[in-house]
């Protein structure tokens, strides 16, 4: 009998474009796996929704806060429909980034030096010595991601702008000069490292990310094996700590600068990473022989409640 699976994509979190295009590639893909794929544009009636369509599985595809932060977790287990990626505790853990820090360090998975306060306070006076980076505390895909840098005198005063959709509370970091690493982690094994490196950006944003040339990809990433190992090792161990299931995608900054001390830092654990064309886990599969349709198919046989 051919399992039917919906793929839960769009939603209303800032991401929704991208997880419209993640969905759509991944139903494609399973659909020439050879799965019956419902195509589910998330609105806030979902539950009923999917009581009434009783799929087989439910395929992931949202990003962003209520997607991948527990709560479509939380309605999937309670519809008792077996569902892709991560479950509650960690997809909430993941998501808000000083919690997350918090369980990396007491791992011993180095991390950044942070502070989380109010947007308004970050605005006011530097928190923090500059260089620093300010994040939301529960944003994905770079989404209000603010870079500082040394000679700038006065705090950013885009966090005061009365639009600001971010939420009222962010991390402000220490700025980690280098090199960008992400590692995808499927059922606690780490693939391959990819250095991402923007083009024409100073960071890894939103453009970087998912506009095609928005930054070049090196797979197998340029680094010595012993790095390389550690890279690895630290992301299936961000992975176990933060209780991951299903595809996830540790970043890394290496801080192999001039004046850097060669050390790694764990940035945070996607639980439910971008499966676009351009996206990294995608690329990092196929480096490992896995096609995109194997991918997809292992994710949905992968899936269960009571994650």
């Amino acid at each position: 009998m051919t399992k039917h699976v919906a793929v839960l994509m769009g939603g209303w979190d800032p991401e929704r474009p991208v997880s419209l295009r993640s969905g759509e590639a991944c139903a494609g893909a399973l659909e020439r796996a050879g799965f019956q794929v419902t195509r589910l544009d998330v609105d806030r009636d979902v539950m009923n929704t999917l009581a009434a369509l009783k799929p087989d599985v439910a395929f992931n595809a949202l990003h962003g806060p209520w997607g991948e932060g527990g709560a479509m977790q939380g309605m999937l287990e309670t519809l008792r429909i077996p569902y892709t990626h991560s479950g509650i505790l960690a997809s909430g853990l993941a998501m808000n980034k000083e919690k997350a820090k918090l369980v990396f360090k007491a791992e011993g998975i180095p991390v950044a030096e942070a502070v989380v306060t109010s947007r308004f306070e970050a605005a006011k006076e530097h928190v923090l010595p500059p260089p620093y980076v300010v994040k939301p505390v529960a944003q994905g895909s770079s989404f209000g991601v603010i870079i500082v840098s040394a000679d700038r005198s006065h705090p950013p005063q885009e966090l005061l702008r009365d639009d600001w959709p971010y939420g009222d509370i962010v991390m402000v970091e220490t700025y980690i000069p280098g090199r960008e690493l992400t590692v995808g982690v499927m059922g606690g094994k780490a693939l391959d490292i990819i250095e991402v490196v923007p083009q024409g950006q100073a960071f890894y944003d939103f453009d970087s990310k998912y506009a095609p040339g928005g930054s070049r990809h090196v797979l197998p990433a340029a680094l010595k094996p012993n790095i390389y190992q550690t890279v690895q090792m630290l992301a299936e161990k961000a992975y176990a700590a933060i209780g991951c299931r299903g595809v996830s995608r540790a970043d890394f900054r290496f801080d192999d600068s001039g004046d850097g001390d060669g050390a790694l830092y764990c940035l945070e654990m996607n639980t439910q990473p971008g499966m676009t064309a351009t996206s990294l886990v995608p690329e990092m599969a196929a480096h490992a022989g896995i096609s995109f349709e194997a991918l997809v198919t292992w994710m949905v046989e992968d899936a269960s409640c009571d994650r």
